[in-house]
């Protein structure tokens, strides 16, 4: 028998982490240069270590759609084409291989995980900074290493948490298959 693309638990599951971003995006604050720093890349770690590269980038994807269309789940309450196309757009786009990556990296061993996370936060903070300067001329560079400090911080606890709600779940029998 012919799997589907996905069965409806995948997709209860996967609306569950969407609407997990979406709450952990408003809790922010501002750096110098107007880039919001938030929970949202917590997020994203935690939502590719769980769910893994398939669901985990479908979860991230439905967010963005779902703030592309006004929907203020992005930072500050902040939606709609506006927000993709802005200054802190690149960062939002970047979402996308960073939670790949890190469900790329959540089927192997714990140090390969947090690289496999930590190569996928590089990306997004590049595209970010590049789409950022194209948008409004100026570099973030002074923000960088705060920005990547915390980041950095709470990729770690994301992965390593991840993990462990992983486990529990698998054990209750909820079905991840980390695809």
């Amino acid at each position: 028998m012919k799997r589907k693309f996905l069965t409806t638990q995948e997709m209860v599951q996967i609306a569950l982490f969407t609407a997990i971003l979406a709450v952990l995006s408003q809790i922010s604050f501002m750096l110098p240069g107007g880039i919001p720093v938030t929970l949202q890349t917590f997020g994203i770690v935690l939502i590719g270590t769980i769910l893994g590269k398939k669901s985990g980038f479908l979860s991230v994807f439905l967010y963005l759609l779902i703030g592309m269309v006004g929907i203020p789940v992005f930072a500050n309450f902040g939606g709609g084409i506006d927000a993709l196309v802005g200054p802190t757009g690149g960062y939002l786009f970047g979402f996308l291989p960073m939670v790949f990556l890190t469900g790329l990296g959540s089927r192997k061993t714990y140090p390969m995980g947090i690289s496999f996370s930590i190569i996928g936060l590089l990306i997004c903070h590049v595209m970010g900074l590049l789409f950022y300067y194209q948008i409004t001329g100026t570099w973030l560079l002074p923000s960088v290493p705060l920005m990547l400090a915390k980041d950095l911080v709470t990729t770690v606890v994301a992965v390593s948490l991840g993990r462990e709600i992983y486990k529990i779940l698998s054990r209750m029998s909820m079905g991840l298959n980390r695809s």
